[in-house]
This record gives C-alpha cells, sequence and structure tokens, in this order.
C-alpha cells in the first residue's frame, strides 16, 4: 500500500468500504426476504390445512367430506385420514412425501419439510367433542419460493457488483479531480523555487483544505525566498568585507617576494600581513556572530568609546590617504553597548568609512547615551545625502550621487551590511539632517 499514490490508496480504501456495505446490506436483504417467504409458505399451508377442516362433518362418529378437496392444483395438496389412518382422500404424492404424512397421522398440529421434494407438510387433527375422529394433512410446494429465493440472490448479488462499480468510477474520477488542484499546486511550487521564487498562490484566507495547502506553500516559498536571499547577501557582504584585507595581503605579500630583503623589510611585511589577517579573522566572527543573534543567540557586551576607537582605527588608511581628520569625542562617563565588541565595530565601521570616502577634511565621530540606547553620531564635511537617497543608499549595490561626482570606488554594500547588522541586534542606522555635509546616527542597545 505505501507503494500506491495516494490516489490509488484512498480509491482502494472507498471500495473495500463499499463492499462491505453491499455486502451486508445485499445479505441482510436476502436474510428477510429467505424469512418472509418462510413464513408465507407457513401460512399458506396452515391456510388451506384450517379451511379443509371447516368442509368437514361429522356423522355417527365418523369423519364424512362435505366437499371435494382440490387435488388438481400444482401447488397444495390436501390429505384426509379417519381415525385409525384410513384414508378419506390421498392424492397421489412420491413415496417420500407419502411417508411423511403418514408419519403425520394421530399427531398435533405441526409442520415438516420434505427436502428432497421440496415440499411442506402441515397435519392439524380432527375432533369431535374432544374426541380425535380424523387428521387433515395440507402440503405446498416450496419450489416458487426458493425460486423467488434464488432470483433475489442473483438480482441483489448483480445490483451490488453494479454500485460497486458506479461508486469506484465516481470515485476515480471525484478524486482525481479533488487531487488534480493539489498536484498542480505542488508542481507550481516546486517549479517557482527553481525559476520564479517570488511568484505565489495568493489564495487569500484559508477557507478550506485547497486554499489552506496553498497559504502553507505560500509561506514556505517565502521561507525558502528569505532564506536564498540571506544566503546571497551573506555571501556579497562576505565578499565586501574580506575584498580589501585580502587584496592588501596579498599586495604586501606579492612586494616582498619580488627580490631579496632586509630582515626589517620582511618583518614590516609580515606585521602588515598578520593585522589584515586579523582584521579577516574579526570580520568573519562578527558576521558569523551577526547570524548566530539573527538565530536567537545571547548578545555580548562591549565598552561604546573602545568601539568607537576601534572602527575609526580600522578606517585609519583611507582617513591618511584622503587627508582626512577623523576626530572622536568620548563621553564622560564610561557607556557600555549589549553588543559583541567586534560584532559592533563592524556595524560602526563601514559608516566611519562612508564619512572619510566622502568627507573633504574632517569626521567627526561622538557617543552619547539616549534613554536605553547608545547612539554614535557621525559627521563629515562632504557633499552630503540627498533627501531622495536617504533609503537608497542602504540598500545593496546602491551608492549616492555624490560617489559619482567624487570619483569615489566602492561595491555599495558598506551601508547595506552596517543597518543589517545594526537591526539584528535590536539597532539602527539612518541618515540625519545636517546644515552641511553629510550626518549618520548609528543607534546600538545599551548594555
Amino acid at each position: 500500500m505505501s507503494r500506491l499514490g495516494l490516489r490509488r490508496r484512498l480509491l482502494l480504501l472507498v471500495i473495500a468500504s463499499v463492499v462491505v456495505v453491499v455486502a451486508g446490506l445485499v445479505t441482510g436483504f436476502n436474510l428477510v426476504l429467505s424469512h418472509s417467504l418462510d413464513g408465507n409458505a407457513r401460512d399458506a399451508v396452515r391456510s388451506r390445512a384450517l379451511a379443509e377442516l371447516g368442509t368437514l362433518d361429522v356423522v355417527g362418529g365418523h369423519l364424512e367430506a362435505n366437499e371435494t378437496p382440490d387435488v388438481r392444483s400444482t401447488d397444495t395438496y390436501l390429505w384426509l385420514y379417519r381415525r385409525g389412518g384410513a384414508p378419506l382422500e390421498e392424492p397421489r404424492s412420491s413415496p417420500a412425501v407419502q411417508r411423511a404424512v403418514r408419519s403425520l397421522i394421530g399427531g398435533p398440529a405441526r409442520f415438516i419439510d420434505v427436502s428432497s421434494k421440496d415440499t411442506r407438510l402441515y397435519a392439524v387433527p380432527v375432533l369431535d367433542h374432544g374426541r380425535r375422529v380424523g387428521t387433515v394433512v395440507a402440503g405446498v410446494s416450496l419450489a416458487p419460493y426458493e425460486e423467488t429465493r434464488r432470483t433475489a440472490l442473483v438480482a441483489s448479488a448483480v445490483f451490488g457488483v453494479c454500485v460497486i462499480l458506479f461508486v469506484s468510477a465516481v470515485m476515480w474520477w471525484l478524486l482525481g479531480a479533488s487531487l488534480r488542484p493539489v498536484v498542480r499546486m505542488t508542481r507550481q511550487a516546486a517549479a517557482w523555487s527553481e525559476n520564479d521564487r517570488d511568484h505565489r498562490f495568493a489564495l487569500g484566507p484559508p477557507y478550506d483544505e485547497l486554499t489552506e495547502l496553498a497559504a502553507t506553500l505560500d509561506g514556505l516559498l517565502d521561507r525558502l525566498a528569505a532564506s536564498l536571499r540571506r544566503e546571497r547577501r551573506f555571501s556579497a557582504e562576505l565578499s565586501h568585507e574580506l575584498r580589501t584585507p585580502l587584496a592588501r595581503v596579498l599586495a604586501e605579500s606579492e612586494l616582498a617576494l619580488r627580490r631579496e630583503r632586509e630582515p626589517s623589510e620582511y618583518r614590516r611585511t609580515l606585521e602588515l600581513v598578520h593585522g589584515n589577517a586579523a582584521q579577516l579573522s574579526r570580520t568573519v566572527d562578527a558576521l558569523v556572530a551577526a547570524a548566530r543573534y539573527e538565530a536567537g543567540g545571547d548578545r555580548g557586551i562591549a565598552d561604546a568609546a573602545a568601539v568607537a576607537a576601534g572602527a575609526a582605527e580600522a578606517c585609519a588608511g583611507l582617513a591618511e590617504e584622503r587627508q582626512i581628520d577623523v576626530e572622536l569625542h568620548e563621553p564622560d562617563y564610561a557607556l557600555h553597548i549589549g553588543v559583541d565588541p567586534d560584532l559592533a565595530e563592524r556595524i560602526l565601521q563601514p559608516v566611519i568609512e562612508n564619512a572619510c570616502r566622502y568627507g573633504t577634511t574632517r569626521v567627526r565621530v561622538s557617543v552619547g547615551r539616549r534613554d536605553s540606547t547608545v547612539v554614535y553620531d557621525i559627521e563629515d564635511d562632504g557633499p552630503g545625502v540627498g533627501a531622495d537617497e536617504r533609503e537608497r543608499i542602504f540598500e545593496p549595490g546602491v551608492r549616492g550621487a555624490a560617489g559619482g561626482r567624487n570619483g569615489n570606488s566602492g561595491a555599495g554594500l558598506g551601508l547595506s551590511l552596517g543597518r543589517r547588522l545594526a537591526r539584528s541586534v535590536d539597532g539602527d542606522i539612518d541618515v540625519a539632517p545636517s546644515r552641511a555635509g553629510g550626518r549618520f546616527v548609528v543607534r546600538l542597545p545599551a548594555g
């Protein structure tokens, strides 16, 4: 059964149930009919005997028949015997029937069946003032009743088979029609999951099994699409974050291998490689920590000022290249954030790097607290962010118009990564209004 399809299993179950029900109905019908025919035969033979009994007279202690019994009937027979067994009327009959009739003479009123001749006999005594003067025996042929019973059995069996075949055909069609939408939806969901992950059934709120299945498949496709988007986003973010330190490692190692150098030069190269490898390690740890937080993992705690200093130090190379002065304004009292230090640096670093990339001479980073949130305010004296770009620049692969004008290059993933990481720990990154230049506000939960 497990190897059969759902449609065949359901059909077999329905057919088995119908067979059991029809078999029970046919059996019950034939049992009731048999009992009814048996009662009719008993009533017929009894009525014949009693009717004949009403035509008899007793004269001088002897039994006399006033009317001649109808012995020509092919279905009923009558035997009349006086006391002692002397026959008054005795139609021709087979020896088996005659022996059964003789056994009834002198006995009480009773029935007896002669199975070999399909005959039922009924004997009733003839009494005169309480004294027995004879016996009336009536017989009826059971052949018509048996024929009716056999005909009814065959007819009911044929009818039952027809019902089973009809129900099987109807159920095959109904099951096919009922399951066809399910098969079609399953195949469409499989095709959409491969080629068109944004397509949905969209049948509205569930109100029956089919729409409930559609809603379930829509939810499954939503989760699958979200998982694939997270996977692509993680790959893009990982590539973006690891590209710069990897390029530095390759450049320094290739430069060091071009010719023989002094041990001090090799040491300096190894220190640079080590620093970039450490940055790679912190980046990977931050991305893994963000994934763990999104899955409901525990959060760490970090010093807010130390996080800002670490993020500014990570952007020191870019700031030096563009001759940007990064000012860090620490609070007068200790502030802690409820985020792992490496992850907090990875959240803050893209924003400071963006300010260093678009700023002209100065970037200012200040740390403060607002209610239960630690706020990082990053300002630069660059061209700023247009009102129509304040949300678009946080989309993956999108750079502001100032980037094209200034000739700044980049994949447009830094701010997108920073905002996603911030939101993964219940924080956020927004563009704030500014009189001149650009201004970003990073909010992280206080520790």
